[in-house]
């Protein structure tokens, strides 16, 4: 049995597949990826030393406003009521560990708000560290978990 994509349809178009004959359940995801930086930009970091201002504190709120924006971004993908969405960033011994989840009662699911958010939250930290680190790698951005539970 062949498998087909859900978002091409027989002609190989693109589509965005209809999800009105779903019902509601509750979804979640997480997220996860990073940003390696050099030492000297983690310390920086650790110590809230940037010109630009507080990179975890920024890269979180920028996480959370990305998922709120997921369907605008991507364009296939649906515009659904989003309940809670969440960011953290942990530094470590080469960079920035980032996990965000998220949560929503919908006919669809919520994995692409979660994997937006990490990557948004990636791209504000190399935003505001660019000026003193031009190494920096983001990498490693997937789904780990995603949840469906039936009414």
């Amino acid at each position: 049995m062949k498998e087909s994509l859900s978002h091409v349809d027989e002609a190989g178009a693109a589509r965005m597949v209809d999800v009105s004959g779903k019902s509601r359940s509750r979804r979640t995801a997480k997220a996860t990826g990073r940003i390696d930086l050099a030492p000297a930009t983690l310390e920086l970091v650790r110590l809230n030393g940037l010109q630009k201002g507080d990179v975890l504190a920024t890269a979180r709120i920028a996480g959370i406003m990305a998922a709120k924006k997921a369907s605008e971004l991507i364009p296939l993908c649906h515009n659904i009521e989003i309940e809670q969405v969440s960011v953290d960033l942990e530094l470590d011994a080469t960079g920035i560990a980032i996990v965000a989840g998220a949560v929503c009662s919908d006919k669809t699911g919520i994995e692409m708000e979660a994997l937006t958010a990490v990557s948004v939250a990636a791209l504000t930290v190399y935003d505001m560290c660019k000026a003193v680190d031009k190494g920096m790698v983001i990498r490693e951005i997937r789904l780990v978990e995603k949840t469906k539970e039936d009414a």
